[in-house]
């Protein structure tokens, strides 16, 4: 119990100076410490593709601006609104997916380096990403490309073709 003697002025009920828990205190501990961990990150990563997200919308309204006059020679030639919609959403996809395709093999290089790491320490740890974590990766920067390009999309597309041919 208590290592030192109850000295003068002291509480001699006081509560012993350690503390123990059992198996299953302890997980139920890491699991509330994991779960708000897991929550933490999930939120970050959220704030990341919003931000993310913004950034290609502001670059596809400045490829929407500096390309102006192209938009209306295009829809002066022909092209109808359905058609400059769909080429600046295939645009913003294709900008989302070339960051995505990066992203992922940034990250699986860097899964192996900590790999090779862990391994000179740990033997037959297997690090490795799912198939699985990989097409959502890839499904998720599509979805981005394709939700944050719609405004600029419809705004190239709603352009008068009169108006954006007297675009300086």
């Amino acid at each position: 119990h208590n290592i030192s003697p109850v000295g003068p002025g002291e509480d001699p009920t006081a509560n012993d100076d350690f503390l123990l828990r059992s198996a299953a205190q302890a997980q139920e501990i890491l699991g509330a410490v994991s779960l708000g961990l897991t929550a933490f990150i999930v939120t970050i990563a959220g704030i990341a593709l919003v931000v993310g997200g913004i950034g290609i919308m502001n670059i596809m309204l400045v490829s929407v601006s500096e390309r102006t006059r192209e938009i209306g020679l295009r829809k002066a030639v022909g092209a109808t609104r359905r058609d400059v919609l769909l080429q600046f959403l295939m645009e913003a996809v294709a900008l989302t997916l070339t960051g995505g395709f990066i992203g992922l093999g940034l990250g699986l290089l860097l899964d192996y380096i900590i790999a090779l790491i862990v391994n000179r320490y740990l033997e037959n740890y297997v690090f490795g990403v799912s198939p699985l974590a990989m097409v959502v990766s890839i499904a998720v920067a599509a979805g981005i490309g394709l939700v944050f390009g719609v405004y600029p999309a419809k705004k190239a597309a709603d352009l008068s073709p009169m108006e954006a041919l007297r675009y300086e």
